[in-house]
C-alpha cells in the first residue's frame, strides 16, 4: 500500500486533474486544438488569433482583478451586499480577542475563515462558544494574516456553477461521513472508505480521500466521539461540518431543482465580481424555493471552481460542464482554429509556400509562414533556418498575431515528430520524386508517397486536398483523400484530370496558355501564364506547376480570383520574394543563376529552363547532399556532364556522414559518363571558392548556374562583385521585359506599388 501510495502521488503530480481533464477531452471531442502547458492545469486552446488559455476552469479572458476580488472574501461580500444579494453578517478581525468580541456581537453560531483561502482551507463552521472561536481563529490565521468572522447560516450547502450568463449545474455538497457496522472504529471505517477507487490524493480522482486531521478530531469531539469509537450498525458519523469535495465531501446533483429566481441570483453574484466562470456557494434549506435574507445567503463566490462535484456526483447524473465552458469560450468550435495551408512534396514546396503567403498578405491578413529559409510572422523573420518541421509549425500556430498559417511540411519532420498541427484546411502535394530515399526507412517512391500523403489525409471536414494530376503517384494518393479534391496540371488532356473535371471536380489547369479554374464543369480563365513572373514567360515548367498548385490552394481557401491573379503577377523570382529559387543576377558580361536544386528532378527543372535561354556557354557549380543515394548523386553528375560546358564540383560543409571528397568523386565520375571532358571539370571543395573561380573565369555571354548549400554566402559574394563594379542587378535573364532591381530596393518600389 505504501508503494502504491507513492506511485499515486507521483502520478498525481503529472496527470491532469479531473476538472482539467474533462475540458481537455471535450476540446478533443470538438476538434478544438488543445495542449497542456507545463505540469499543472494550464491548457492552451485554439490556434493563432483564436488561441485562448484556461487554467483548471478559469478562462484566460477573466480579469485578474475579478479573481483577486473573489479571493478577498471581505471585499467580495461588500460588493454582493451592494448589489442586493443576501450575504451573512460579519467582519474582519486581526486578533483572537476581536474574533470573540465580534462572534458574541453577531450571536452564535458563527463561521471563521481566512479572508483569501479556498477549497475549505482554514474554515471552521457552526462555532458555538468562545474557546472554539479562539481555536478556529488560530487555524484560519495559519493560512492568512486576515480572518473573517461571520454569522453561521443554517441549511443545506449548495454549489451553483455559473458560466457566462447562465447556471449550468447545481450540486448539494455533503460532508464526509462513514456508516457504522458495529465492529470497526471510525478510523478503520475511514481507511476502508479511502480504498474506494474513486477517492484519491488531492484532485487526482472524482473524490478526495478523507483525512482524520485536527479539524475532524475537534468536530467529532463536539459529539463526544474519538477516532477509536465504534459506531453502531447503520449509524452515520459525519467527520466535518463543511461539504467541500477537496476535504472528502460528496455531492448530490440537483440542477433541475433550482428555482429560476435563484438562478438569476447566482448569475447576478458572478457578474458583480466579474467572473465568467464562477462557483456560487449558497446555503439555504431548499434551493427549489426563492431565497430571501431570512431563508438563506450567498456564502462565497469562487473563481476557478472545481468541476468534480458536477462531473462525478455521488447521487444523480453527471453534468457535462466542460461542454458548457467550451460553449462559452468557443460558441462556434470551427472558430477555435485559423486557416492552415500545409504544403509538402519533393520539389517546389518552398516556392509554393512563399507564393501562397505573398497572395494572402495582399488580403490584409497577418500571415504566419514556415519554410526552408525561416519562420515568419507577417514581414518579420522570427527564426532563420530550415524550419519545415512541427516545432516551427507550432511557433506559428501558437502566436496570437497570426490570422492564417502557411506551413512548408517536410518529410523528416513528419517521420520524426508528426505534422505539428491537428488538421489543415488545405493540404498540397506538389510532386513525388527521387529524394531522401534510403533515409528513415523510406526506400521507395511508394514509401515516400505514404509519408507525404499524411498532409492530404489530415484535413478538416469540408477542407481541400490539392494534388498534381501529372504525377504518377497521385491516383494512389487520391484514394486516401476524404477531403474535397482539387487537381492541378499543365496537361488538359491528362486522362485522370479529364475524368475528374467531367465529374464536376475542381481543377486548376493550363489551357491555351491560360491559367484556368474549373469547378462544377464551369471554366474561369484567370490569367495568361506569361503574366506570372516566376514562369519566365512560360519557360520554367516547374514554376508553372508551382503557380498552379498555389492558385489551387488559394482558391480552395476562398481567395478571390482577382486577388490570386494580382498575387501571381506581383510575386517575383528574386532574393526578396523567393530567395534561392531561380534567382538571376546580371553581372555585366555574364549572368549567374542561383538555385537550390538538390536532387535529380531539381537539376532537371533547372536544365529545362536554362536550355531555353540564349547563353554562349553554360557553366555549372554543382554539389549534392551527402545523405543521398550514390546512384542519385551519380545521376546528377551525369545530367551536369550532359549540360554544362564547364563544371566546378564542390561539397557541402555538412557532409552528412560522408568522408571528404566522396560526394565530389561520385559527381565527377557521373559528369564524365555524361560526356564532360576531364579538363573541363574542376573540383574545389569550398562552395564560395568554387563560385569565385567560376566568376573569375567567366566569359562574355556565359551563364553560371550554381546549386548552392548556403544561399547567404553565395549572395554575399555576388553582391560584393556587383558593388565593386557598380552594376545594377536585373533579377531576370537578359531579354525578359521586367524592371531591374538594385540590391537595396524593395519589391514594392520595383513594382511601382
Amino acid at each position: 500500500d505504501e508503494i502504491l501510495d507513492r506511485l499515486r502521488r507521483v502520478t498525481s503530480e503529472y496527470e491532469l486533474g479531473p476538472s482539467t481533464q474533462a475540458i481537455f477531452d471535450e476540446a478533443r471531442h470538438r476538434k478544438i486544438p488543445v495542449r497542456r502547458l507545463g505540469e499543472d492545469s494550464l491548457l492552451q486552446l485554439g490556434y493563432g488569433k483564436h488561441m485562448q488559455f484556461i487554467e483548471a476552469s478559469l478562462p484566460g479572458s477573466t480579469g485578474s482583478i475579478a479573481v483577486d476580488l473573489a479571493k478577498n472574501k471581505k471585499l467580495a461580500k461588500e460588493l454582493l451586499r451592494e448589489n442586493g444579494i443576501p450575504v451573512p453578517a460579519g467582519g474582519m478581525v486581526d486578533s483572537e480577542d476581536d474574533a470573540v468580541i465580534l462572534a458574541e456581537k453577531l450571536g452564535y453560531p458563527v463561521v471563521i475563515k481566512p479572508v483569501d483561502a479556498n477549497q475549505g482551507r482554514g474554515v471552521t463552521v457552526n462555532i458555538g462558544d468562545e474557546n472554539p472561536v479562539r481555536t478556529a481563529y488560530r487555524w484560519a490565521r495559519s493560512f492568512t494574516w486576515n480572518v473573517i468572522v461571520e454569522k453561521y447560516i443554517r441549511g443545506k450547502d449548495y454549489r451553483v456553477l455559473v458560466v457566462g450568463n447562465r447556471v449550468v449545474a447545481v450540486a448539494e455538497r455533503k460532508p464526509p461521513y462513514v456508516t457504522g457496522d458495529g465492529v470497526h472504529s471510525i478510523s478503520e471505517l475511514v481507511a476502508e472508505e479511502n480504498k474506494n477507487p474513486d477517492r484519491g490524493i488531492g484532485h487526482e480522482k472524482p473524490l478526495t480521500r478523507i483525512y482524520l486531521d485536527s479539524m475532524a478530531k475537534d468536530f467529532l469531539a463536539r459529539s463526544g466521539l474519538t477516532f477509536d469509537d465504534i459506531p453502531a450498525m447503520g449509524e452515520m458519523v459525519y467527520l466535518r461540518e463543511n461539504g467541500n469535495i477537496s476535504t472528502g465531501g460528496t455531492a448530490r446533483e440537483c440542477t433541475r431543482e433550482i428555482h429560476p429566481t435563484n438562478q438569476e441570483l447566482a448569475v447576478k453574484a458572478a457578474r458583480a465580481i466579474g467572473l465568467e466562470v464562477a462557483g456560487i456557494d449558497i446555503v439555504t434549506d431548499n434551493i427549489a424555493k426563492v431565497i430571501t435574507p431570512q431563508s438563506g445567503a450567498v456564502i462565497e463566490v469562487n473563481a476557478a471552481p472545481g468541476l468534480r462535484m458536477h462531473l462525478y456526483p455521488t447521487e444523480g447524473q453527471s453534468q457535462n460542464v466542460a461542454a458548457a465552458i467550451l460553449d462559452y469560450m468557443y460558441p462556434d468550435p470551427a472558430m477555435a482554429s485559423i486557416p492552415i495551408i500545409s504544403i509538402t512534396g519533393t520539389n517546389g514546396k518552398t516556392t509554393v509556400t512563399r507564393l501562397i503567403r505573398h497572395v494572402l498578405s495582399l488580403t490584409g491578413q497577418k500571415v504566419g509562414m514556415t519554410c526552408s529559409s525561416g519562420t515568419y510572422i507577417g514581414e518579420e523573420c522570427i527564426s532563420r533556418g530550415d524550419n519545415t518541421g512541427p516545432v516551427s509549425a507550432q511557433a506559428i500556430l501558437y502566436n496570437r498575431e497570426v490570422e492564417v498559417a502557411v506551413l512548408e511540411t517536410a518529410r523528416g519532420g513528419i517521420i520524426r515528430k508528426g505534422l505539428g498541427y491537428d488538421l489543415a484546411d488545405v493540404g498540397i502535394i506538389t510532386n513525388i520524386s527521387d529524394d531522401h530515399l534510403g533515409l528513415d526507412g523510406v526506400n521507395t517512391l511508394e514509401d515516400l508517397a505514404f509519408v507525404k500523403a499524411l498532409v492530404v489525409e489530415a484535413i478538416k471536414p469540408n477542407g481541400h486536398a490539392v494534388l498534381n494530376a501529372d504525377d504518377k503517384m497521385t491516383e494512389d494518393i487520391a484514394r486516401k483523400v476524404d477531403a474535397n479534391l482539387i487537381l492541378f496540371s499543365r496537361n488538359r488532356s491528362n486522362a485522370f484530370l479529364a475524368r475528374h473535371i467531367g465529374q464536376g471536380g475542381m481543377a486548376v489547369v493550363v489551357e491555351d496558355d491560360m491559367l484556368c479554374w474549373y469547378q462544377n464543369m464551369t471554366k474561369a480563365e484567370i490569367m495568361e501564364i506569361c503574366e506570372i513572373p516566376i514562369t519566365f514567360q512560360g519557360k520554367a515548367l516547374c514554376n508553372i506547376e508551382n503557380s498552379l498548385a498555389a492558385a489551387a490552394g488559394l482558391l480552395a481557401l476562398g481567395v478571390a480570383e482577382r486577388t490570386v491573379k494580382l498575387g501571381l503577377m506581383s510575386f517575383r523570382p528574386d532574393p526578396i520574394a523567393n530567395a534561392g529559387r531561380f534567382n538571376f543576377f546580371d553581372m555585366g558580361d555574364f549572368q549567374i543563376l542561383l538555385d537550390y536544386g538538390h536532387n535529380i528532378s531539381g537539376y532537371q527543372s533547372v536544365v529545362q529552363l536554362i536550355n531555353s535561354m540564349d547563353a554562349a556557354r553554360l557553366i555549372g557549380v554543382i554539389g549534392m547532399p551527402g545523405d543521398r543515394m550514390d546512384k542519385s548523386i551519380f545521376e546528377v553528375g551525369k545530367i551536369s556532364g550532359q549540360t554544362f560546358s564547364e563544371l566546378y564540383i564542390k561539397e557541402d560543409k555538412d557532409l552528412r556522414g560522408r568522408i571528404p571528397g566522396e560526394v565530389a568523386s561520385i559527381l565527377y565520375h557521373g559528369a564524365v559518363s555524361g560526356g564532360a571532358g576531364k579538363d573541363d571539370i574542376k573540383i574545389i571543395m569550398s562552395e564560395v571558392d568554387a563560385l569565385q573561380n567560376a566568376i573569375n573565369n567567366a566569359k562574355t555571354g556565359d551563364l553560371i548556374v550554381m546549386f548552392y548549400e548556403n544561399f547567404g554566402e553565395a549572395y554575399q559574394l555576388i553582391d560584393a562583385v556587383i558593388k565593386k563594379n557598380d552594376q545594377p542587378i536585373p533579377l531576370f535573364p537578359k531579354g525578359d521585359t521586367y524592371l531591374p532591381v538594385t540590391p537595396n530596393e524593395s519589391i514594392e518600389t520595383a513594382l511601382g506599388l
